[in-house]
């Protein structure tokens, strides 16, 4: 079987998750001007909730699901309001503020540890099967086509948000000039919140669908954070559009990078893909 349509297949999956990511990422960095190293935990939230809920008490996948997506939401809230938040209002720097978010990943990465241990744990047995397609010579699974098709719907969502509600507006407001949307009259604590929460919504989204496709452990955020940052700068850091072009020219780099290589290189073909761009492209493919 020629390799070339699983090699697709599986950028487009890996694409997908990264995009996903992304999304989460620059939601809160277009506004809050800082990288959430937080924002990575928040996978793990998500995938261990569901774990705790429906394969430890038995409830309903439905139920688990959403409280997965809803509780890393409330994390990410609470940390913007508990942590971000004092901090911005006393004026620290960037460098505080990414200290502080990276302590947050530690502190919520050891908790998840203490509670769940550091054992490898895996969501794909609370499927009632789990069919494998093939198309134009590739193989996936129902539910890395699932992942596609979120990663999709969630990038319309969030395009509509943006340019058609008055919260989207609001957020591309503040992303602009945060001064200058106080000045105006928009409420930019309160809107900062609920970004965080958004964001860390959908982190925790993306790490209850990496736990169905591979599975989950505590200190997963870090590697999928990293990766989403890559992606956010290769596509235009700040930039919702740009960071999805970004997610899906990584992947395929990656998953092509490794063709003839030891996979053990995919961590060093996505860093060499940004020193490239940092050096020669710095504002990434899309401007801000």
């Amino acid at each position: 079987m020629d390799i070339v349509p699983q090699l697709i297949a599986n950028s487009l999956i890996a694409g997908s998750i990264y995009a996903i990511l992304t999304l989460g990422f620059n939601l809160t960095y277009a506004s809050a001007k800082f990288i959430d190293m937080g924002f990575g935990v928040m996978t793990a939230i998500g995938g261990y909730t569901v774990f705790y809920v429906s394969k430890t008490l038995g409830a309903p996948l439905w139920l688990g699901l959403i409280a997965g997506i809803l509780l890393s939401g409330f994390v990410s809230f609470l940390a913007y309001t508990f942590i971000y938040k004092p901090l911005r209002a006393r004026k620290s720097s960037g460098a505080v503020l990414l200290i502080a978010s990276l302590g947050t990943l530690t502190a919520v990465q050891a908790v998840i540890a203490i509670l769940f241990t550091s054992q490898f744990q895996t969501l794909s047995g609370l499927l009632h099967g789990n069919r494998v397609f093939e198309l134009f010579g590739a193989a996936f699974t129902a539910v890395q086509l699932s992942i596609f098709c979120v990663g999709v719907l969630l990038f319309l969502l969030l395009a509509f948000l943006l340019k058609k509600t008055l919260f989207g507006k609001a957020t591309v407001a503040i992303g602009d000039d945060e001064e200058v949307a106080k000045i105006v009259g928009i409420d930019t604590d309160r809107a900062m919140g609920r970004l965080f929460f958004l964001s860390g919504a959908i982190g925790g989204l993306a790490g209850i669908l990496i736990g169905f496709d591979t599975g989950i452990e505590p200190i997963m955020g870090l590697p999928w954070l990293l990766a989403a940052v890559v992606a956010a700068i290769i596509g235009g850091i700040g930039n919702i559009y740009g960071g999805i072009a970004g997610a899906f020219l990584l992947a395929f780099a990656e998953n092509f990078g490794i063709w003839k290589i030891a996979g053990e290189w995919k961590a060093a073909i996505a860093f060499g893909l940004l020193i490239i761009f940092l050096m020669w492209r710095p504002q990434g493919i899309f401007k801000r």
